[in-house]
C-alpha cells in the first residue's frame, strides 16, 4: 500500500518515499510533503524562467546583470507576471491619467522601502514628480519630499559625477515649489565646486569632458537649468553649454541624427550586420534630458535655438524608425532582427520628448501626434494588471536581451514623464509651432 507521500511530486530520490513509522507523526509527513511540493513548484518556475530566457536570447552576461539589478531592488523579472491590464489608449486626459496612476501606484508601493540616491532612483523620482503634477495626487510628491528630507538634501558625493547629480533634479523642483535654504545648500555647493574647476577623473579613452557618455545628458543638464531657475546665476548655464556641446560634438552622428553611447561606438563598434549601434535607451537619455533641460532654459537664451534644432533632428529620425506594428522602439534602434522586443525605457523617453516638443511648439503637431499616439498605445500594451510596466532592459551600456515581464525603476520614471506630457496634448491642441533659428 502506498504511503502518504507516494505522489507525483518531483523530489530528491532520498525522500522519494517516507515509510510509515510509529516515530514519525502524520503532521511531520504532511509537512515534508508540503515542503517537497513547494520545492517542485519553485523548480518548475525556475525551469520555465530558464526556458523563457533562452527563447529571448538572454546570455549569461545578460543574466548576471539582471540578477544584480534585482538584488539591488531596481526591478523584478517574474516568470509569470499575470494578465495584462485593460487600459484605454485614448489620448483624452482622463484615460491617460488613469494609466499613469495605475503604474505610479504599483511602483510607489513596490519601491518606497528601498529609496536611494543613485541615478536609477533619481530617474524614477523625476517621473513621480511629473505624475504628481499631472494627476494632482500629492502622494507622489509627498514621497519625494520624505525621501529628500531623509537624505538631508545631499547628493551621494560632495564632488558628484553626472550620475550622482541626477537626484538633484527632484531636490531642486521641490525647492522651486517651496524655497528653503536647506533644500539647495548642499547641491549648490557641489555645483559651485564643479564650476570652479574641480572635477572627477575622466577615463583616458573617453571624451575629456565631465559629461563623456550619452546617458549623462539626462542625469546632469536638467539639474543645471533648475539651479539657474533657483539662483538666476548665468554661470550654471555657461557650464551646461560647454559640456553639452563637448559631448555632442563627439557622440552625435550628424548623418543618422542619433547619439552613440560613448566613444567606443564611434571608434567602430558595430552590430553583426556591420551597422553602427545606436542604443534605444542611450538616445532616450539624450532626448529626455534635452527637453527636461529646455523646460527651465530661458526662452531668450542665446543657445536655445541650437538645442531645439537638435531636438527636431532627432525627433525626425526616431519617428522614421518607429516600429510600425507595436509603435515602439527596439533596444538597438537599427537592428530589429536581433532585438525584436520593444525596449520600454528608451521608448518611454522618446515618447516623452516627442510629446513635450509638440506641447511646447517645438515639433509640428500634425506630423508627430500620430507617432505619439502609436507609441502611447504600445506602452499601454506592456502594462500588466497589477500595474507593472514590462519590456524594460536591465542596466547596462548597450542593447541587451530581457524577458517581457522585466521592469526597472528608471523605465517607469520615463513612462510617468511620458504620460504626464501625453495627458497635456489636448490642452495644447491650438499650440502653434515656432521654428527657431539655431543661432538665436
Amino acid at each position: 500500500m502506498p504511503t502518504l507521500c507516494s505522489t507525483n511530486f518531483v523530489r530528491p530520490r532520498a525522500l522519494s518515499c517516507l515509510p510509515p513509522s510509529a516515530a514519525l507523526s502524520m503532521k511531520s509527513i504532511l509537512l515534508a510533503c508540503v515542503v517537497l511540493f513547494q520545492a517542485g513548484v519553485l523548480r518548475a518556475q525556475m525551469q520555465a524562467a530558464n526556458r523563457a530566457a533562452e527563447a529571448n536570447g538572454i546570455t549569461q552576461e545578460d543574466q548576471k546583470g539582471i540578477d544584480e539589478d534585482v538584488a539591488l531592488h531596481l526591478g523584478s523579472v517574474p516568470a509569470d507576471p499575470g494578465p495584462k491590464a485593460k487600459l484605454s489608449a485614448s489620448l483624452q486626459p482622463a484615460a491617460v491619467l488613469t494609466a499613469v496612476r495605475k503604474v505610479a501606484d504599483w511602483e510607489l508601493a513596490s519601491t518606497q522601502p528601498y529609496f536611494a540616491r543613485d541615478w536609477e532612483w533619481g530617474t524614477l523620482y523625476t517621473g513621480f514628480m511629473a505624475a504628481s503634477e499631472a494627476t494632482g495626487d500629492t502622494r507622489y510628491r509627498d514621497a519625494m519630499l520624505k525621501m529628500a528630507e531623509g537624505f538631508h538634501w545631499e547628493l551621494v558625493a560632495k564632488l558628484p559625477d553626472a550620475n550622482e547629480q541626477c537626484v538633484g533634479q527632484t531636490y531642486l523642483e521641490l525647492y522651486l515649489a517651496k524655497p528653503a535654504p536647506e533644500k539647495i545648500q548642499p547641491i549648490r555647493a557641489a555645483l559651485d565646486d564643479l564650476v570652479a574647476g574641480k572635477a572627477r577623473e575622466v577615463p583616458p579613452e573617453e571624451i575629456q569632458t565631465a559629461w563623456w557618455m550619452a546617458d549623462w545628458l539626462y542625469m546632469a543638464p536638467p539639474v543645471w537649468t533648475r539651479m539657474y531657475a533657483a539662483t538666476h546665476e548665468r554661470k550654471y548655464l555657461e557650464y551646461l553649454d560647454k559640456h553639452w556641446w563637448e559631448n555632442s560634438d563627439r557622440l552625435y552622428d550628424t548623418q543618422h541624427h542619433l547619439f552613440y553611447r560613448d566613444l567606443s561606438y564611434v571608434r567602430g563598434k558595430r552590430d553583426r550586420h556591420g551597422n553602427p549601434t545606436f542604443w534605444s535607451r542611450g538616445n532616450g537619455w539624450v532626448m529626455g534630458g534635452l527637453v527636461r533641460m529646455l523646460t527651465y532654459l530661458p526662452e531668450d537664451d542665446p543657445n536655445r535655438g541650437r538645442y531645439e534644432t537638435q531636438l527636431r533632428e532627432m525627433a525626425a529620425e526616431v519617428a522614421s524608425i518607429q516600429d510600425k506594428k507595436n509603435g515602439l522602439w527596439h533596444a538597438d534602434l537599427l537592428d530589429a532582427e536581433d532585438y525584436p522586443q520593444p525596449e520600454n525605457s528608451g521608448s518611454a523617453f522618446l515618447t516623452f520628448a516627442l510629446a513635450w516638443g509638440v506641447n511646447h511648439g517645438v515639433l509640428d503637431r500634425a506630423t508627430y501626434l500620430p507617432v505619439i499616439a502609436k507609441a502611447w498605445r504600445g506602452l499601454l500594451d506592456n502594462i500588466y494588471a497589477d500595474g507593472r510596466l514590462g519590456n524594460i532592459q536591465q542596466t547596462g551600456d548597450s542593447p541587451a536581451h530581457y524577458l517581457a515581464s522585466s521592469t526597472y525603476i528608471y523605465g517607469v520614471g520615463a513612462y510617468l514623464l511620458a504620460g504626464a506630457q501625453v495627458a497635456q496634448l489636448e490642452a495644447h491642441a491650438a499650440k502653434a509651432t515656432h521654428p527657431r533659428n539655431p543661432a538665436q
